[in-house]
């Protein structure tokens, strides 16, 4: 049957894909919309499979917080160029997708991939964009949190986004200073909360280091793990988030200034997800 202009454009506006993907999508389906959209998600998932090995380090942070902010969701939705990470398909699809994985609860990235958004699964969604596009589309990070108050930040760019849980908020409003630890952590990177939460293989090749460069110095071998436990509270110092002098006031640590905006107030947890 011959396919006319008007059957093309309305396709088009029906999937975004491209005017002459849109025609031959029609003319194998005979005429055939239903069948010309399975076609055109066929072609996202062929370009999704061609293009696995390719590295999508571009991309952009979402996320979604309840009103109460007790509760945030962040999700990192790669792609290899920033172009279309700027694209406004692919920064809806992230909004929505965000959303997504708020109000449905989702468990983990699998369980939020098989969750409907509209008419098709977040994974079909993805693969549609992919075929429109021609890049690789993945998402990378899915992070949920929960506590007394928890504070979004979002890094210029959108290539960067921290979730912070503060506790002992005793009912004030903690979302500025929230959003200073969020640039702290943005910023210095710590590598745990306190010397608490610190990984044990980091500490084991910190002190490693340490006693390395302590012999190398022709320190005495009776003092060089006394020097080395020395040299690791300066690690947690620098390197943990509550110890960590304060980017706005380097007079206080972190834990400091949380305390002075209202006694008791700490935080409880925290995630940087960063892009690339």
């Amino acid at each position: 049957m011959a396919i006319t202009a008007q059957d093309v454009n309305k396709l088009r506006t029906m999937t975004g894909a491209g005017m002459m993907d849109c025609k031959k999508a029609l003319t194998e389906a005979e005429g055939d919309f239903e069948k010309a959209i399975e076609i055109l998600r066929k072609k996202g998932q062929k370009v999704s499979a061609s293009r696995s090995d390719r590295d999508a380090k571009e991309g952009s942070v979402f996320i979604k917080t309840s009103d109460d902010n007790k509760e945030a969701i962040l999700i990192a939705l790669n792609c290899e160029t920033d172009f279309v990470a700027k694209n406004e398909e692919f920064q809806n699809l992230g909004e929505a997708i965000a959303t997504v994985a708020y109000d449905k609860k989702s468990a983990d990235v699998n369980a939020l991939l098989a969750e409907k958004l509209g008419d098709l699964t977040v994974q079909e969604k993805i693969t549609e964009l992919v075929g429109k596009i021609g890049e690789k589309l993945e998402i990378s990070e899915f992070v949920r949190m929960t506590g007394e108050a928890v504070v979004p930040y979002i890094h210029a760019g959108a290539k960067l986004g921290v979730l912070v849980s503060l506790k002992g908020v005793n009912g004030k409003d903690v979302t500025e200073a929230g959003k200073d630890v969020g640039m702290q952590i943005a910023a210095m990177n710590p590598v745990a909360l306190d010397e608490n939460s610190v990984d044990k293989s980091i500490i084991e090749k910190e002190l490693e280091i340490a006693k390395a460069q302590i012999i190398a110095e022709g320190k005495p071998e009776n003092m060089v793990d006394k020097i080395a436990e020395g040299k690791l509270k300066r690690f947690y110092k620098d390197n943990t988030l509550v110890h960590q002098p304060f980017v706005k006031d380097n007079s206080k640590t972190v834990a400091q200034y949380l305390d002075g905006i209202t006694k008791g107030l700490a935080v409880a947890g925290f995630k940087r997800v960063s892009i690339g």
